[in-house]
């Protein structure tokens, strides 16, 4: 009986990811494209396409993976842009970090953009007390 619980949970978390639709980012939007960023001492990169209709494409180690996603179209008072990211297809491997990421998985983000538009810092919290980056943005690919 528990892994049928267990089956019919998974599932649930599994047709959830795909039920939210992709919310398109507006023309122009300086969060589009593709950005990379190599882990420090390390050869392991991670590369995030972030695509104009709202659905993304990431590689860390050997993990490859596919998103659904919101940004929003402005930043806040304080700089950040929010990114909400659900994991909808993802091959199971490890990233950069050595984690797995599950079908369904929910993550917020705040993302500083340098005035540049060439850099961004992806933090926990409007702040700068967890963030992770630079990630740098990778011409000829803003899709």
């Amino acid at each position: 009986m528990k892994i049928y619980v267990l089956f019919l949970s998974l599932l649930f978390v599994t047709l959830n990811a795909f039920a939210v639709p992709p919310s398109p980012l507006p023309d122009g939007h300086p969060l589009a494209g593709t950005w990379t960023f190599t882990l420090p001492n390390s050869e392991c990169s991670e590369t995030y396409h972030l695509r104009m209709d709202g659905t993304g494409f990431v590689t860390s180690g050997e993990e490859i993976g596919e998103s659904i996603f919101e940004i929003s179209e402005n930043p806040s008072e304080n700089g950040f842009y929010k990114w909400v990211d659900i994991i909808s297809k993802d091959n199971g491997k490890k990233d950069c970090m050595g984690g797995l990421m599950e079908i369904g998985h929910k993550a917020t983000s705040y993302v500083l953009l340098h005035t540049s538009g060439e850099m961004i810092l992806v933090c926990q919290d409007e702040s700068l007390n967890a963030c992770f980056g630079p990630l740098k943005r990778v011409h000829g690919n803003r899709s």
